[in-house]
């Protein structure tokens, strides 16, 4: 991993043409070199874009890997919040989440009010590139790692990059944010 470097890699290392980079993919390159962090961009067919068929397709550990979920209060006015967690362990909404969040009620946000606040579809939501104003919060076992997969903004893109880029972009890790299943 290089940082700073941008150059989409298919998972056999042949550079992909940039052309059919997205709006969403370059906010997330640009956020990648703003944080000055090891990274690498990893494309991916999108039907195997969910944390699950990714890692089963293209051989990566579920413990390497890390789902970004946005959160919604239930009752109005509505507070949102990214929580970030490995695939191997259970986002504590109903406690932890809810509790931090100073409501009644929480529940994982829609895919549709997901995409309205991130402008991201699920299965490349990522914690990089979100929109100024929403929390990130990433468990500790996360930034444990010594490199993350995490979606790349869309579902033909992943990102394999060093979990400093969390303080960098001004997270809070959270101790028991996510469960063991």
């Amino acid at each position: 991993m290089n940082a700073g470097s941008w150059g989409l890699h298919s998972l056999r290392g042949s550079p992909l043409p940039n052309d059919g980079v997205t709006e969403i993919e370059a906010r997330v390159v640009a956020a990648l070199d703003g944080a000055g962090v090891p990274y690498e961009l990893i494309a991916c067919d999108p039907h195997f874009a969910d944390t699950a068929a990714f890692c089963e397709r293209y051989g990566y550990p579920p413990s390497r890997s890390a789902t970004t979920i946005v959160v919604a209060s239930k009752k109005e006015p509505r507070r949102h919040v990214a929580c970030v967690v490995l695939a191997t362990t259970r986002l504590d909404v109903n406690g932890v989440v809810r509790r931090r969040l100073g409501v009644s009620k929480a529940s994982f946000a829609s895919a549709e009010e997901t995409a309205a606040i991130t402008g991201m579809t699920i299965g490349g939501v990522t914690a990089l590139a979100l929109p100024d104003g929403l929390p990130l919060w990433v468990d500790s076992r996360v930034v444990a790692q010594p490199s993350v997969i995490l979606g790349g903004g869309s579902r033909s893109m992943k990102v394999d990059v060093s979990p400093e880029v969390f303080e960098r972009l001004g997270a809070e890790v959270v101790e028991g944010l996510a469960t063991e299943p």
